[in-house]
């Protein structure tokens, strides 16, 4: 028998009925906000990612599903969604009309990471995107959004995790500074850092390796480096988010994993899941549009790890299985075909029916009946009319 790919997962009902009511609120609630849905595809050419995230991060390096298209081209199935929703602005020229745009997109990613409880191979976002707004009341406004969906998901013990990283006129300094701290504890970290040393120390800060961590334990911080523009914008993020009655964590060692972010980035976490207990995070990252080939466009957005979010959700709200309103058991040929008009035409005016068409005996439709849990259950049965003699089904 053929088997699920290792680290992929089928989503099977009641199960997807949880997935449909997360995915319903958050429609509902980023709308109100003013975003609209964006469908990118799921499939890029690979240089979008190499190009976006960075070629030395772990994302590019390890984890894409790449491989060779037509005409030489290279294409990967998506790893994250920033960089196709850029993509789709620049290449139809959405910024023309007007360069502040809100999207949303939910939908599957994909990488080669090692499979674990609650991380797959393919997994699911659900993504925000601003472009065009470069005030520090944005990016408290999209915190904000994101922290009231998860109140409207019952999601408890949240905590914002909240830094900047600077700009390009203030990260050079700080990027020297902490590469001569990492030089001097080379023998205490890991391969991947010491790679990481050389082609971009910041990633370092975002190691998980617990000798990496100590080593990184009174690095310098980027907040100490931050030039006049960015140290405002910070300060004006926070005292937005205080004003919005948002409680948050300043975190030096927040980096995130992209190479794109600029100034704020942030991280939620809750205290429901274990080690991994981030389920959204996100950030600026204003030279993106531009790097990809558009106009110069700031820009935020964030990603909600929605296989975590099924996860916690249903811990909470088990999904029920409904059962059809009215089963039908048809008893006879001509019963069938009375049952499969009848229940089509219920099913077209919003009851839900189920039909049995097996043959079977009234005691077994019954007992199936009972299994799925139908609230009414309606016997089509035979009717006999005798006719010159002779007896007819009807």
């Amino acid at each position: 028998m053929i088997q699920l790919v290792r680290g992929f997962k089928d989503i099977l009902p009641p199960e997807t009925s949880v997935w449909q009511s997360i995915e319903d609120t958050a429609r509902r609630h980023f709308e109100n906000f003013g975003f609209r849905e964006i469908r990118p595809p799921v499939l890029e050419q690979a240089a979008l990612f190499q190009r976006s995230i960075g070629e030395h991060t772990d994302i590019v390096e390890k984890e894409m599903y790449t491989f060779a298209g037509s005409r030489d081209t290279l294409l990967t199935l998506r790893p994250e969604a920033t960089a196709s929703v850029v993509r789709a602005y620049i290449q139809h020229k959405i910024y023309a009309a007007d360069p502040a745009a809100r999207f949303y997109t939910i939908g599957p990613m994909f990488r080669k990471e090692r499979p674990q409880k609650g991380r797959y191979r393919q997994f699911y976002q659900i993504n925000a995107e601003v472009f065009g707004v470069d005030s520090p009341y944005m990016d408290a406004q999209l915190i904000y959004m994101c922290m009231t969906f998860f109140r409207r998901l019952s999601v408890s013990g949240l905590q914002v995790h909240l830094n900047s990283l600077g700009c390009p006129e203030c990260r050079p300094a700080f990027r020297e500074k902490l590469s001569e701290m990492l030089a001097g504890r080379a023998e205490n970290l890991c391969p991947d850092c010491l790679r990481r040393l050389e082609k971009n120390p910041l990633r370092v800060l975002d190691c998980k390796v617990p000798a990496c961590r100590e080593a990184v334990a009174d690095a310098p911080s980027m907040l100490d480096f931050l030039c006049d523009d960015c140290g405002q914008h910070f300060r004006t993020v926070q005292a937005a988010l205080a004003d919005m009655d948002i409680e948050f964590q300043i975190d030096p060692r927040l980096v995130r994993g992209l190479d794109y972010y600029t100034r704020t980035a942030f991280e939620i976490q809750t205290s429901e899941l274990g080690a991994q207990n981030a389920v959204a995070g996100g950030g600026r990252y204003d030279q993106l549009v531009e790097m990809l080939g558009g106009p110069a466009q700031p820009a935020i957005g964030f990603a909600i790890g929605l296989d975590r979010l099924v996860e916690l959700f249903a811990a909470k709200f088990p999904a029920p299985e409904t059962g059809p309103e009215v089963f039908f058991l048809p008893m006879g040929d001509a019963a069938r075909k009375r049952a499969a008009k009848w229940s089509s035409q219920l099913a077209d005016a919003g009851v839900r029916v189920e039909a049995d068409f097996s043959g079977r005996s009234l005691k077994a439709l019954m007992r199936r009946a009972d299994r799925m849990g139908a609230a009414r259950v309606l016997i089509v049965g035979r009717i006999y009319i005798r006719t010159c003699g002779q007896v007819a089904e009807k």
